[in-house]
C-alpha cells in the first residue's frame, strides 16, 4: 500500500484485509492498529457531531416554547447526556489524538469548522433545520465507515487470534 494515502482510504478499501493469509504477524498487527486508530478518529468525530445536534436540538426546542431555560443554564446536561461509564469496549485504544482541520477538504472537517455555534442565536429557525439535516447527514456517512473500519478491525483480530491459536497448538500437542 502507498505511503501517501491516507489511513481512511486505506481501511475502506476492500483490498485492506484480502490476502490475509500471506500477510506476518507484524503486518497484520499494524493493518490492525491502522484500523483501530481509523475507528478512533470516526469515533471522535461521531461525538463531535452528537454534541452539535444535541445543541442544535436544545435550540430548536426552546425557541418552539418546549424549553425555558437558555443555553448556557442547560450546557451541562446537553453535553453529559451521552456519557457513560466505563467506557471500554474491548478494542485495543490508540493513544491517536485526530487532526481536526485541514487534511484536505473532508465534508466532516467542512461542518465541524462551520462557525454556526457563535452564529446559533441569530440563525432562523429553516436555517437550523438545514444545518441539523447536514450533520445528520454527515453522521450517518461518518457511522457507515465506522462500521466498516470495525468490521476491518475484527477481521484483522480473528487472523490475528487463529496465528496465536495456531502457535499455541503446535506448542502443546493434543493427549
Amino acid at each position: 500500500m502507498e505511503e501517501q494515502r491516507r489511513r481512511l482510504d486505506m481501511v475502506m478499501d476492500a483490498e485492506f484485509v484480502e490476502g490475509l493469509d500471506e500477510l506476518s504477524g507484524s503486518h497484520l498487527r499494524e493493518r490492525r492498529q491502522i484500523a483501530a486508530d481509523v475507528e478512533s478518529e470516526l469515533s471522535f468525530y461521531r461525538r463531535l457531531l452528537h454534541g452539535r445536534m444535541d445543541l442544535l436540538n436544545f435550540e430548536l426546542a426552546r425557541r418552539r416554547g418546549e424549553e425555558k431555560r437558555s443555553l448556557i443554564e442547560a450546557l451541562p446536561q446537553i453535553l453529559g447526556a451521552g456519557e457513560t461509564a466505563g467506557g471500554q469496549t474491548g478494542r485495543i485504544r490508540s493513544e491517536y489524538l485526530p487532526e481536526l482541520i485541514g487534511e484536505g477538504n473532508r465534508s466532516i472537517d467542512t461542518v465541524l469548522a462551520d462557525d454556526f455555534l457563535t452564529r446559533m442565536p441569530e440563525m432562523a429557525v429553516e436555517e437550523l433545520e438545514s444545518t441539523q439535516a447536514t450533520l445528520a447527514e454527515t453522521e450517518e456517512r461518518i457511522s457507515e465507515r465506522r462500521r466498516i473500519a470495525q468490521d476491518r478491525f475484527d477481521r484483522l483480530q480473528e487472523k490475528i487470534t487463529g496465528l496465536y491459536r495456531d502457535q499455541i497448538d503446535k506448542l502443546i500437542p493434543e493427549a
